[in-house]
């Protein structure tokens, strides 16, 4: 979705996805930051029912995890990202939700709670935690189908899992309607909607990038962390309130007019790297 060489590929004549496939590894530690993009082409693609290997770096599901083996060097600084990721579902998931009225592009998570252990030999890190899997897939650019979008996902007291898809579509389709997405995963990857509270602002990025969030009413409602700020796109640690609970959710928000802009795209080859 991000590539600028994809795009280009593209605007030229038909492009094929096997021809830009990355790995993406962000660390926001504060002594350990790192941030790897690197796009590849079929060339280091190999894939089958069980294994994505791209590049150096492969995924492995062997029945009961997810085993990620990573090797990549980071971006705009060349330091090294390497060790192993381990994921372990409590269940997997078969939920899928279009996410336009047309159905040209889909989200469903895979495992909407995990258990995640974590050894890196560089930067020498090591933690455990919670963890969460999906999926997104489309049929034509994003562009095409979204103006904005604003993402949420947060851990409830039972364990289940809360997910708000805030998206917005171009102002060209339906004067720019709004779709919305809210969802909770039970332990057992079962799911219901709920109805979404409130939209509520939140402070605009360094960027001066858009951000907002669904929370319920009367719930004070922050940003904790900035984790990503870009010139399209932003990932944040937010509080807020999801099904009458206080919530830490990760929370996402993208421009798509920023994505697309001649600039960002000129700019975003100094994070995403093409070795093909």
């Amino acid at each position: 979705m991000f590539s600028p060489y994809y795009r280009f590929a593209r605007s030229r004549g038909v492009a094929h996805a096997e021809d830009h496939v990355a790995i993406n590894v962000a660390l926001y530690g504060q002594d350990a930051r790192r941030w790897t993009m690197t796009e590849r082409g079929r060339g280091q693609l190999q894939r089958s029912a069980r294994t994505l290997a791209i590049g150096p770096s492969q995924l492995r599901w062997d029945g009961q995890s997810l085993l990620i083996d990573i090797d990549e060097v980071g971006m705009p600084l060349p330091r090294r990202v390497r060790g192993q990721v381990r994921v372990h579902p409590r269940s997997l998931c078969s939920f899928q939700a279009p996410l336009d009225a047309q159905a040209r592009h889909r989200w469903g998570p895979i495992a909407p709670g995990a258990r995640i252990e974590v050894e890196l030999e560089h930067p020498s890190l090591r933690w455990s935690g919670q963890a969460y899997v999906d999926s997104n897939e489309g049929d034509e650019p994003v562009e095409r189908g979204f103006q904005q979008w604003d993402w949420s996902r947060a851990l409830l007291a039972d364990g289940s899992t809360a997910v708000v898809y805030d998206l917005q579509e171009p102002a060209a389709q339906a004067d720019g309607a709004r779709r919305l997405i809210a969802q909770r995963f039970a332990v057992d990857g079962s799911s219901t909607p709920f109805e979404p509270p409130v939209r509520k602002d939140l402070p605009r990025s360094a960027w001066w990038v858009k951000r907002a969030t669904r929370s319920d009413a009367g719930t004070p409602t922050h940003v904790l962390h900035t984790l990503e700020d870009t010139p399209f796109y932003v990932r944040s640690v937010v509080s807020a309130g999801l099904c009458g609970e206080r919530v830490t959710a990760m929370h996402e928000s993208l421009s798509v007019p920023r994505l697309v802009s001649l600039p960002v795209q000129c700019m975003l080859p100094c994070r995403m790297p093409r070795r093909a």
